[in-house]
């Protein structure tokens, strides 16, 4: 070979002209060409994965507590600022999540408070009556009827508090709520028996103590709340009420708690055998009915919104549905606080009036003895019949007083 040939030879030797294409440099070679020949579905691809992933990605992480007035929840609804400052005035606040936990929190202190929010009514009386004798004071937060009346502290509930008083004062001489002034009242429910404290009329009040003290039923959530207690007197109310002891009870209940007597049977035990054949030719019969009637009627027509409903459609609904579930004592109560109500505005007596401050004035104004007027306002009709006739002579009361 002369000496060009091998000059020739080693410059192909040193570039690697004439070695064939290992398989990684080929499949690298094909992606890249696939990529430039589709660079617009390929950025496609990368964006859609990319929010795919974001999406499943938030669907998965782990989210935070939501319900109303946790202490675990840090928004506007939850109650995890109250428990902060509790927490740095000396209270051990303990949030169990059972009603067995929560009863072994409160037989292992000495004098123990329960914060109770049952908003679902889920406790029985049984185990209601357990955290009462457990508990060394009990604060129930916008119980429900039947959670007041398993608690048996001749408490009731009366209404809600009209919006025309978003800010009530204290107007009794507890001393939580003489130090708390005012507080917030908008969207509370109000309620009669014991001592009652922020008034918005009559006897009814958001605050009610009874037992000694050793049971007060709150009918507001936004005292209690991240959102509310900011305002006003709500957080002087808050913390005095809930830091009387070194330790508290903080227990919302959950469907985990509900008593089941027996395994129960599901729908699929009770429906008889033919009913698996139900189901589809129900669907294939509601299907032709929406075509056949679709079709007959022509489309839907729109309407003006908001409907104007009257005053006595509405009122004569709400007495159907008190009819229908046989509410005799919630009725009674919504009568008997109206009464009030109307009398002691009538009487000019003002908005702290007590329900024996309004019997005593009417009864002066009628010439009649007191006795006989309470009798009349205080009365528990049984039965419907019963309620039927003391509405009448608490109307009859009513237009006496008016048209002197």
């Amino acid at each position: 070979m002369t000496a060009g040939g091998r000059a020739v030879a080693e410059h192909h030797g040193a570039t690697g002209v004439g070695r064939a294409p290992g398989p990684g440099r080929t499949l690298a070679a094909a992606i890249l060409g696939w990529l430039n020949l589709h660079r617009g579905a390929a950025a496609a691809a990368v964006v859609v994965a990319a929010a795919l992933a974001l999406v499943i990605g938030t669907q998965l992480a782990p989210k935070g507590d939501t319900v109303p007035l946790s202490i675990h929840n840090a928004g506007p609804e939850g109650a995890r600022a109250l428990a902060e400052i509790l927490g740095r005035h000396g209270v051990s606040v303990q949030a169990p999540e059972r009603f067995d936990a929560a009863l072994d929190d409160l037989r292992s202190s000495d004098s123990p408070t329960l914060l109770l929010y049952d908003r679902n009514g889920i406790l029985a009386e049984p185990q209601l009556a357990s955290l009462l004798a457990a508990a060394e004071r009990v604060v129930v937060v916008s119980p429900r009827m039947e959670t007041l009346a398993a608690l048996d502290g001749g408490i009731r509930q009366a209404g809600v508090v009209p919006d025309a008083h978003p800010v009530l004062e204290a107007g009794c001489a507890l001393p939580d709520a003489e130090a708390a002034g005012q507080v917030s009242g908008e969207g509370a429910f109000v309620y009669d028996g014991g001592t009652t404290c922020f008034r918005a009329a009559g006897t009814a009040g958001m605050l009610a103590v009874s037992n000694g003290g050793r049971l007060a039923v709150l009918g507001s959530t936004t005292i209690l709340s991240n959102g509310g207690l900011d305002e006003l007197g709500n957080a002087a109310l808050a913390t005095r009420m809930l830091g009387t002891s070194k330790d508290l009870v903080w227990y919302l209940p959950s469907l985990q708690d509900v008593t089941v007597n027996g395994p129960g049977k599901t729908l699929d035990d009770l429906a008889p055998a033919w009913a698996r054949f139900l189901g589809p030719w129900l669907l294939v019969v509601a299907l032709a009915a929406v075509v056949w009637r679709g079709r007959r009627h022509g489309p839907l027509v729109f309407e003006p919104l908001p409907v104007v409903v009257k005053a006595v459609e509405t009122a004569e609904g709400r007495a159907r549905l008190y009819q229908d579930s046989r509410a005799i004592s919630q009725a009674r109560d919504n009568l008997r606080a109206g009464l009030l109500v109307r009398l002691a505005g009538k009487l000019r007596l003002g908005t702290g009036a007590s329900s024996e401050d309004t019997i005593t004035a009417a009864a002066r104004l009628l010439g009649r003895d007191p006795r006989e007027v309470r009798v009349i306002i205080n009365e528990h009709p049984t039965s419907e019949a019963a309620l039927v006739a003391w509405s009448q002579a608490i109307d009859k009361l009513e237009k006496e007083v008016m048209t002197r």
